[in-house]
């Protein structure tokens, strides 16, 4: 296990490097630092100075290197428009995005496998009918009409819950239903396709066949093979939601990372973008791989492989 847990390691940090050689490049190719600084009514001669002092006339590789130095020690440069540091920035703003997160991957995971599950005991029931329509909802509804629809409903017409603000737990109760229902018909469809393929092997027949109580053979032997694939999946749903939720965020104002990322954006501030998708790829990166040793534990065979 610890050989294991050492490759996977060594080869999220891999990732990690080469997602922020892309990232830095591609937002330094597309995009002027210099005039993004001095603004599009600056001089010529402004510009250039700008870039000379801070160095973007240097080769990106340099300048790439520079900052991956800086950003090792938490140094991830100083916002263009916010003036301050950018480290400090994504701090201050991620609570707010980590909290919308885990509240949605949890309501995900509490709608679609319990659905998943009864689906794949009863097969082609009024059940499994439900689980199907909830699924096709979920995927064929746009996230944003999804909020704006809640929003008429349960503040507009019944006044239950607040609009926009993140001061208490209301006001995250819409934005979890929004973003954690997007990712719930994956994950009900890999939990019912696994129980279906689980329920019909071998040994559940056997463990039938021993006598073991209904409860027992479902929840010990057949969920917890069945339930390999949906830890991945959901860690990938979880990276997915904290780097997708600028839309969910920016509907119910809230002010965290991914309203911070659609501020930036829009203002043309590099290091805070540059920042906002490091974070969000090490998030990422680091909850796929704790989904692989989660799966390495509960089947021994991934250890081999």
């Amino acid at each position: 296990m610890i050989a294991y847990a050492f490759k996977r390691s060594i080869l999220a940090i891999l990732v990690a490097l080469t997602v922020s050689m892309i990232s830095f490049s591609l937002l330094y190719i597309s995009s002027d630092p210099a005039i993004a600084m001095a603004g599009e009514t600056a001089s010529d001669a402004d510009i250039e100075a700008i870039r000379q002092l801070y160095g973007f006339d240097r080769p990106i590789v340099v300048q790439y290197l520079d900052w991956l130095k800086k950003a090792i020690s938490g140094d991830l440069g100083k916002s263009y428009y916010f003036r301050t540091d950018v480290s400090h920035l994504i701090a201050e703003r991620l609570p707010t995005t980590m909290t919308l997160g885990l509240c949605a991957i949890i309501f995900a995971i509490g709608l679609a496998v319990p659905l998943g599950v009864a689906s794949a005991i009863r097969p082609n029931s009024i059940i499994d009918r439900v689980a199907l329509f909830l699924s096709v909802m979920g995927q064929a509804l746009p996230s944003f009409w999804f909020a704006l629809i809640l929003i008429v409903l349960f503040s507009v017409n019944l006044r239950w819950l607040p609009v926009s603000g993140s001061d208490t737990w209301l006001h995250f109760v819409m934005p979890t239903i929004v973003l954690g229902y997007y990712a719930a018909p994956a994950i009900m469809r890999l939990t019912r396709t696994g129980m279906l393929e689980v329920l019909s092997t071998d040994y559940i027949r056997t463990a039938r066949a021993k006598g073991l109580r209904p409860p027992i053979v479902l929840f010990k032997h057949a969920l917890r093979n069945a339930i390999i694939p949906v830890v991945s999946l959901a860690a990938v749903q979880f990276g997915f939601m904290l780097g997708g939720s600028i839309v969910v965020e920016t509907i119910f104002a809230l002010h965290g990372a991914g309203f911070l990322a659609w501020e930036s954006i829009t203002r043309n501030d590099l290091p805070t973008v540059q920042g906002l998708i490091l974070a969000f790829s090490l998030f990422y990166i680091i909850l796929t791989l704790i989904a692989d040793l989660i799966n390495a534990w509960l089947d021994p065979r991934i250890r081999i492989s």
